[in-house]
């Protein structure tokens, strides 16, 4: 990799994490894309190399978040530890599946779950609740589903665990964002753990990436606490789109 390179590899670092700060998903989301159209990495490689750039972004960004907005940390851990548990799984059939369907795959995944949040723009606003609209051993639920989905696709389960946070469980956008960041926290890490082992991660690609979102993402985390409410859902389900677009140039 010569410098130019790794110049341009931080700079969308940078933007990646930026992103990642903003919507509460580490970056990873974009990075699949980004990595597949701009790089031809195949989609279990682009997804363990995002993987690189998403584990650090997270705890870091899960940082932020607390010291804005203190987490609920056993809500945190009825999420994080069936999480882990089951990322395990996903991420284990993920690397045995064949590359092109599982980015036929993650196109859908991705659209229905804008097409999800689009039309939550649309529907009256649920009530907030201070707490939570359900007792907190539900959550291990979600945990348990957004882990097995995080360990396939590689994306940390954030991006189900958020919008079910807010429409199942009433949390506000900024809250469910943080509680999906300690969600992601553990599954991506056991989740690098699995593609790295069956050679499905670029190191020297995604160092440029981590250490570019590690300097930015507490832009994005700043940025999403100044915004308000609808705009964040709108601007969430909007990326959601363009990743799926993204995505679907290289099916």
């Amino acid at each position: 990799m010569t410098l130019l390179d790794f110049a341009l590899n931080l700079l969308l670092g940078l933007a990646l994490g930026t992103l990642g700060g903003l919507f509460g998903i580490g970056g990873g989301l974009i990075a699949i894309p980004a990595l597949g159209v701009l790089f031809g990495l195949d989609q279990q490689l682009a997804q363990g190399t995002a993987l690189v750039m998403v584990v650090p972004n997270v705890l870091l960004a899960l940082w932020r978040y607390h010291q804005r907005n203190r987490i609920d940390w056993r809500h945190a851990l009825a999420l994080a530890v069936p999480s882990l548990i089951f990322a395990v799984l996903g991420a284990g059939w993920a690397v045995t599946v064949d590359a092109e369907r599982m980015r036929h795959g993650f196109v859908v995944f991705l659209v229905l779950l804008a097409v999800y949040n689009l039309s939550r723009l649309y529907s009256k606003p649920a009530m907030l609740f201070v707490g939570m609209r359900y007792p907190w051993p539900w959550l291990t639920l979600l945990g348990s589903g957004a882990g097995l989905l995080g360990g396939l696709f590689g994306v940390g389960g954030a991006v189900l665990a958020t919008p079910v946070l807010t429409t199942v469980f009433g949390t506000s956008q900024v809250v469910a964002q943080g509680l999906s960041l300690a969600l992601a926290a553990p599954s991506t890490a056991v989740t690098l753990a699995t593609y790295a082992a069956h050679d499905h991660v670029d190191w020297l690609l995604g160092a440029p990436l981590a250490l570019g979102g590690l300097l930015s993402i507490s832009w994005g985390v700043k940025f999403a606490h100044a915004l308000p409410e609808r705009v964040l859902r709108g601007l969430f389900a909007g990326f959601l789109l363009l990743c799926a677009v993204l995505l679907a140039l290289k099916v």
